[in-house]
């Protein structure tokens, strides 16, 4: 059993303060996320320190950062849910998109919406390039590879006044960072990360 001392104590570096509900949640996700990656392939990270820390204290680093409060959000590639699930439970009025074409991921992350009782977040079992609705407030995205594409698809998906996020290693945000039609905020460096960093996109105006 994960307890609240063990909770508190990884997001701590991330300034957060879990309520009750939240870490109610952790512990269903964890528990939830153990139980399929028995069966498919979630993630490699499984200790539950690791997946407080690496998982969600990663992605509640971004709600603090950007910051997020209200809008609709695009987790490309969500996999496993992140960033995307714990965003929804730290910020619930943020309109959760959780976008991943693998059916047997989008049938996990449907099933931890229903866990979570996250009436904030949706699942779209679809491929990013598929995409043809209106524009996001914000897109994000973990462990996507190449970005180039990524860049490309969020000019188009992106509000005028919105952000692309972007959880990365140094090199690649030193790479990504020369994407023309982008202004980049950071790298701003990750607690407890020695190597990976958050890049906070907007497109230029011209």
């Amino acid at each position: 059993m994960i307890s609240d001392a063990q909770i508190a104590r990884g997001l701590a570096p991330y300034q957060v303060t879990p309520t009750r509900r939240l870490k109610e949640q952790i512990r269903d996700y964890i528990s939830l996320l153990l139980l399929w990656n028995q069966k498919i392939s979630l993630t490699t990270i499984t200790e539950p320190d690791e997946v407080i820390r690496f998982h969600f204290g990663e992605s509640f680093f971004a709600v603090r950062t950007v910051p997020l409060q209200i809008g609709r959000l695009a987790d490309v590639g969500s996999g496993a849910g992140f960033p995307g699930i714990p965003i929804a439970m730290l910020a619930p009025d943020i309109e959760v998109t959780l976008i991943e074409a693998n059916l047997k991921k989008a049938t996990f992350l449907a099933e931890a919406i229903r866990k979570l009782d996250l009436a904030n977040t949706r699942v779209l079992r679809v491929r990013m390039s598929e995409i043809k609705e209106g524009l996001f407030d914000f897109i994000a995205a973990r462990a996507m590879g190449p970005h180039k594409g990524l860049a490309q698809w969020s000019s188009r998906h992106l509000a005028p006044a919105g952000r692309l996020i972007l959880w990365m290693g140094e090199g690649d945000a030193a790479v990504i960072s020369h994407e023309s039609g982008w202004i980049w905020q950071g790298p701003i460096g990750i607690p407890g990360s020695r190597r990976r960093v958050l890049l906070i996109g907007s497109r230029t105006t011209n």
